[in-house]
């Protein structure tokens, strides 16, 4: 599932691609079909993301909510670059020069775009991270809440509730770069500790929505390609390198379950 930087990344293409255009609606989700009357002659003015999921904003006051879940994708691009897709298509987006369509999600719902924060999944997130002007020191002050003190940093840091869009890659690169391990308590951590955990957790996502995907440093990027590494091999510090060196200290890297999903870490450089 793509965590916020991917989403984020997609509404922007999105965006660039159809947004404050005259637009041609092509509804085939069943939901989206009982309201194509009221998608003629409009322009998206807009895409929101909240965590995981995306609201499309339209010149008619309308929204469509659009969560990917496991299957759900996006494709954007020019008309005279289309080729067609063997996925169910349930959306598509046209303008006279470019395209965007949402292929075999199932989670699409049609809102009024004032009401978009009552969705009953937007209510209860977190905020999001790569929302403008959402600042590490937002976070810091967020981790302070007596309501998360509890909390192991592992089962946390998935909670959407506390974030939106930090998802499992980001968790276990964030922990890394923290030098914390998920068994951690927050109440437990020092002050310094928790200002780095917050810095990492707005710069681990940052870096991630900019580099598409990569939470590597730039310096140890630098020494893979001049291996002749591939992308996959050199996009995270920790993440899905069960049995392979840790790049800093060179530790066999470790993979446990926790809270449900798998999570990465290194033995020597967490504490």
């Amino acid at each position: 599932m793509p965590e916020g930087p991917e989403v984020r990344r997609s509404a922007d293409q999105i965006e660039r691609s159809v947004a404050r255009k005259p637009l041609s609606c092509i509804f085939e989700h069943p939901v989206l079909k009982t309201v194509s009357n009221e998608f003629v002659d409009v322009e998206l003015t807009g895409v929101d993301t909240f965590g995981k999921a995306f609201v499309l904003n339209f010149s008619n006051a309308k929204s469509i909510y659009v969560h990917l879940q496991l299957y759900g994708r996006w494709r954007t691009g020019k008309l005279s670059s289309y080729k067609p897709s063997r996925r169910s298509l349930r959306l598509r987006l046209e303008t006279d020069t470019h395209y965007a369509e949402l292929y075999s999600a199932t989670d699409i719902e049609v809102l009024s775009t004032k009401d978009v924060s009552k969705h009953k999944f937007i209510k209860k997130l977190g905020p999001d991270l790569l929302k403008k002007g959402y600042a590490a020191s937002h976070i810091s002050r967020r981790l302070n809440k007596s309501t998360f003190s509890r909390r192991t940093l592992g089962a946390l840091l998935l909670d959407q509730s506390v974030f939106g869009g930090l998802g499992n890659y980001l968790r276990s690169e964030v922990l890394f770069r923290s030098g914390l391990m998920h068994d951690r308590k927050l109440r437990d951590l020092s002050k310094e500790e928790r200002t780095l955990l917050a810095r990492m957790i707005h710069d681990t996502t940052h870096r991630a929505y900019k580099t598409r995907g990569i939470t590597l440093d730039d310096e140890w990027v630098q020494v893979a390609k001049t291996q002749g590494l591939r992308r996959s091999q050199y996009r995270h510090f920790v993440f899905d390198r069960q049995g392979e060196s840790c790049w800093i200290c060179e530790t066999t890297i470790k993979k446990v379950q926790v809270a449900g999903r798998r999570l990465y870490y290194c033995t020597s450089c967490q504490q």
